[in-house]
């Protein structure tokens, strides 16, 4: 029953992406043109939404975020810590894409923003994460958590909608535009993210 709003729901929140992609995209072409910083400042709100609602949609780790935070027990600080380094490796990433060298773009990128040599060390890290704890959870010991670890092998697939709005303003002149614009992603993915690591921290303090 819960199917048919969920799909609303779902194409709404991409209808939204695609409605604010094209209006920062063209406040970043007049800023490009212009170079009036309150123009580019203005896309800040837009791409925090953005985000948000980016996060919101299917992928991003949510339930392995949760998944880790519950199993390894991780105390407040080190959930919204582990929940903020996935969304700066995800982020991240796209950047280091954008504005790298040729020959990593031309090796590992792919159509649609992919990166699949990424993709696949990802998967590599978290199943390796995943047999760990398995591990730990048979065969208990004082071992010291790797949440950073986790993080960056859960965030490292870069965003594929922050590489387009990077490398769009990079052809464009304006490298600036792309970091605001990154910046203000990571403030809308970190921001959800947070809370579904908030949400297994108390979830498994219950």
């Amino acid at each position: 029953q819960l199917e048919g709003p969920m799909t609303d729901i779902l194409a709404w929140l991409v209808a939204l992406q695609g409605d604010i992609q094209r209006s920062v995209a063209d406040q970043i072409s007049a800023f490009s043109a212009s170079g009036d910083w309150l123009i580019l400042l203005g896309t800040m709100p837009f791409a925090i939404v953005f985000g948000m609602a980016h996060a919101l949609t299917p992928g991003h780790n949510k339930l392995v975020l949760a998944t880790f935070v519950l199993g390894e027990r991780l105390g407040l600080l080190k959930a919204l810590a582990t929940s903020m380094l996935l969304s700066a490796t995800h982020i991240g990433s796209a950047v280091a894409i954008g504005f790298g060298a040729n020959w990593l773009v031309s090796r590992s990128i792919t159509q649609a923003g992919r990166a699949p040599l990424l993709e696949t060390i990802s998967q590599a890290l978290l199943v390796a994460i995943a047999v760990w704890m398995i591990w730990r959870a048979i065969r208990p010991a004082r071992a010291h958590e790797h949440p950073g670890l986790f993080a960056v092998a859960a965030g490292l697939v870069p965003c594929p909608l922050t590489l387009f709005i990077v490398v769009m303003a990079t052809s464009m002149g304006s490298p600036e535009a792309g970091l605001i614009f990154a910046l203000a992603m990571l403030l809308g993915v970190g921001g959800v993210l947070s809370l579904v690591g908030l949400a297994a921290y108390f979830g498994a303090a219950t």
